[in-house]
């Protein structure tokens, strides 16, 4: 991990961003305290869920599907 000044980084910022993207953490440092870290992004993998999961865990009703009552289709609608 490297500890860099903000004029430090400035001086070569595309350098050390090259060191990010190899995988190098940077502090940013100013007046000797620690403001800021830059890391390399971890890479998004989305992995495809199985089906089946909840299985067995809740019923749907059997009137899950049919329409709502009148009342509360005109609370939908303010009315």
């Amino acid at each position: 991990m490297l500890t860099l000044t903000i004029d430090e980084i400035q001086q070569n910022l595309i350098s050390y961003l090259h060191q990010v993207a190899a995988g190098e953490s940077i502090i940013i440092m100013q007046a000797g305290q620690p403001i800021a870290e830059i890391k390399p992004v971890s890479p998004t993998s989305q992995k495809i869920r199985p089906y089946g999961l909840c299985a067995g865990e809740f019923t749907v009703p059997d009137d899950f599907d049919a329409p709502l009552p009148e009342d509360i289709l005109n609370s939908f609608e303010g009315k």
